[in-house]
């Protein structure tokens, strides 16, 4: 069984959404059993229309729901302990649940994230990892928004972390990372890009295989299985991308309304405009994965609906069934033997 703690208060529709995604996810795993986190008032009605989920299901209260406007500083102090969020976290801490998924505040869950199951040794940041619908399939991109900033060192961890997140994803042996730079040319970009690719090329590492830099372009062509930058840029790239994606349909369903004969092309052709549309929208493919904390955190986007929602339960699921942290803790282990040679005689 896998065990999914769910924080029913978050995003913009809380459990509206959440129960109602729960309740799909079930269906589609039948393995899971949920921990639900929430106000009582709002929650229980609802659950009660879902008799297979609350059958699988242990509900618990919570005092506080977090706001998605609060500031993380506010949300910990407003909500360390009582608050729906918190407790669906504190939950894979004490081992009574294998991952956390919650819509709610990106800032609060990172910090609240942070603050209580710590990072994994050898990580100095963790980094949100996105799953990015490409020409190819689908590939893999961090950080999309946990840090400003990172330096070389950063973005090797990053590069290891989302290597690991693409074997448990997409089950591929050695999948290829690139960073991503403004070019392609080895001269090009900041230093620590260019010193981080130095240390993948020289690192030699067994779990990925180093492609070089990459650029924006190459993240929709699914050029490589893990793009890798730093949070700034990568969220950027993420909000340009989902504005992209609503402007190209509202154009086409501009179009198509445009005369009577594109009318009836949409009508002949309405199967393929569903699937387009189904790609394009950021909330169908969802679910963030907070990488390098001692337990695994999922962030569904805060405007996703039901089938959104079960979209994240599903990206938990999946991490946890292949086994997501052990595959970053071993990797990491592997690269930091590397580094540090045994000691000597000279040592001694």
């Amino acid at each position: 069984m896998v065990r999914i703690s769910l924080d029913v208060m978050g995003g913009d529709f809380g459990p509206e959404v959440v129960i109602p995604g729960a309740a799909k996810a079930l269906e589609r795993h039948p393995d899971i059993t949920f921990l639900l986190y929430g106000i009582e008032a709002d929650c229980l009605p609802l659950l009660a229309q879902y008799p297979k989920l609350r059958d699988r299901s242990r509900f618990h209260a919570s005092e506080v729901a977090v706001g998605m406007d609060e500031k993380p500083s506010q949300a910990l102090r407003r909500g360390r302990y009582v608050s729906s969020m918190w407790q669906a976290i504190e939950a894979v801490k004490s081992g009574e649940a294998d991952v956390a998924v919650s819509a709610g505040n990106t800032g609060a869950l990172m910090a609240m994230a942070k603050f209580c199951l710590r990072t994994m040794a050898n990580i100095e940041r963790p980094a949100i990892a996105g799953i990015w619908p490409t020409l190819k399939g689908e590939s893999v991109v961090l950080d999309i928004g946990a840090n400003i900033g990172a330096d070389s060192q950063q973005l090797l961890d990053y590069a290891l972390m989302g290597g690991a997140m693409a074997r448990a994803l997409f089950e591929i042996e050695r999948p290829t990372v690139g960073l991503l730079n403004v070019g392609v040319e080895e001269v090009k970009g900041l230093e620590e890009v260019k010193e981080a690719a130095r240390m993948l090329r020289e690192a030699n590492l067994g779990t990925i295989d180093y492609a070089g830099f990459v650029e924006g372009d190459d993240i929709g062509k699914g050029t490589v299985d893990v793009v890798v930058t730093e949070g700034f840029t990568g969220n950027i790239a993420l909000k340009a991308a989902e504005g992209t994606a609503r402007q190209i349909t509202e154009l086409l369903r501009s179009a198509l309304r445009r005369t009577w004969l594109s009318r009836l092309g949409y009508l002949l052709a309405r199967s393929a405009f569903n699937v387009l549309r189904e790609k394009l929208d950021p909330r169908k493919v969802n679910g963030g994965v907070f990488l390098g904390l001692n337990g695994i955190v999922i962030k569904s986007h805060g405007g996703a609906d039901a089938e959104g929602f079960a979209a994240a339960i599903a990206v938990g699921y999946d991490m946890v069934r292949n086994g997501l942290n052990d595959k970053i803790q071993e990797d990491l282990r592997k690269y930091h033997a590397k580094r540090v040679p045994p000691a000597g005689p000279e040592a001694a």
